[in-house]
């Protein structure tokens, strides 16, 4: 009987760990005040407390951070004049101990992702207007650089601000010559070749930051720092075909704003985006079939300057980095209307970057 009820103890420790709703969320900050580096909560994703804060990796201006496919390594941009990109290997409590960092090949690196392979990375270098490839080797490490794609051209100054995988395509948003650019993998798996300097046509001056493509790569949507819009598009070929442009901002408003970070919700009937200077976050219904899209709410963020912001996994929830109030907010996400909620907020010094 003893024995019996040791092995349900057992079983019943192990049940609980299992089905713990807290999940891990790492911060990208920015270092020049009080921040030290890239920091990590629990995130309880049912009451949506944040809690056990740690900085859990020194390191200068990590502005933009990326899961490895495994989730067993974090890749940071160093958002410097110099420019460089950091490999992390997390250990079993979740802290990150440096393995290596590479040059990214252009000042302040602010954006990085990677393939689902996880055997490469590509840099975006806003200030260099450079845009980086790396292979990744089996133990988590960076190789330098093997190719450099430079978007800078006579007439105008590139600021390549993010990229995207997606199957065999990299595409590449650059505020600064207003496009989106379109690579395609080569046949020998190695190398990627400009297909077009801009998948669909864009309002002049739009300035396109980030963009979420939907999980079949048939919509695009893009939004755009200098023109306060999300631009929708519809896969045509190598190209997509413009839908719409769309403002992000409450109808009247006249101050200074500027769009920053974009996200479809999981099931795609909602589409997200963060406004600088409005400081709010804008809520999309998204039409499954058409594409198109209706602004239904702008949201304070209740901070300053929210640029990075995640939706959790269990998609309920809906984090801010507010990046000047020094702050993250946490809202929670109504799953019949996609509207949000404020629930609470925690400080933190110049979250910059959100990471479930």
């Amino acid at each position: 009987m003893k024995i019996k009820l040791f092995f349900m103890c057992i079983a019943s420790v192990f049940f609980m760990n299992c089905s713990s709703p807290d999940i891990a969320l790492y911060v990208g900050t920015y270092t020049s005040g009080e921040s030290e580096g890239i920091y990590k909560f629990q995130f309880n994703t049912e009451t949506g407390e944040l809690s056990q804060l740690q900085l859990v990796g020194k390191t200068e201006n990590p502005s933009f951070l990326s899961y490895s496919p495994d989730r067993n390594y974090i890749y940071a941009v160093n958002e410097t004049e110099k420019g460089s990109v950091s490999a992390f290997k997390m250990d079993d409590n979740g802290k990150l101990s440096l393995l290596n960092t590479v040059n990214s090949n252009g000042a302040h690196p602010c954006h990085i992702a990677i393939n689902t392979t996880g055997n490469r990375a590509v840099v975006s270098n806003y200030t260099g207007g450079t845009v980086s490839l790396y292979s990744i080797q089996s133990n988590g490490h960076l190789d330098e650089a093997y190719k450099v794609f430079n978007h800078n051209a006579p007439d105008s100054i590139s600021h390549a601000h993010s990229a995207q995988f997606y199957k065999d395509k990299l595409y590449v948003s650059d505020l600064g010559r207003n496009g989106v650019y379109n690579y395609q993998l080569s046949e020998n798996q190695e190398d990627y070749n400009l297909i077009t300097p801009s998948i669909v046509s864009m309002t002049e001056n739009a300035g396109p930051r980030h963009f979420s493509l939907t999980n079949d790569g048939r919509f695009a949507y893009i939004i755009n720092e200098y023109a306060n819009t999300v631009t929708s598009a519809k896969k045509n070929g190598n190209h997509f075909e413009p839908l719409e442009n769309v403002s992000t901002l409450k109808d009247g408003f006249n101050g200074e704003s500027y769009c920053a970070d974009i996200h479809l919700s999981k099931d795609e009937r909602f589409l997200y985006g963060s406004n600088r200077g409005e400081n709010t976050i804008v809520v999309f219904k998204r039409d499954n079939i058409s594409g198109k899209l209706e602004k239904i709410q702008n949201m304070d963020v209740h901070g300053n300057w929210p640029r990075n912001f995640s939706l959790d996994p269990s998609g309920n929830f809906l984090l801010v980095a507010n990046q000047k109030s020094n702050n993250i907010s946490v809202f929670k996400i109504d799953s019949n209307s996609g509207k949000l909620s404020f629930l609470h907020s925690v400080d933190l010094p110049s979250p910059v970057c959100l990471l479930f």
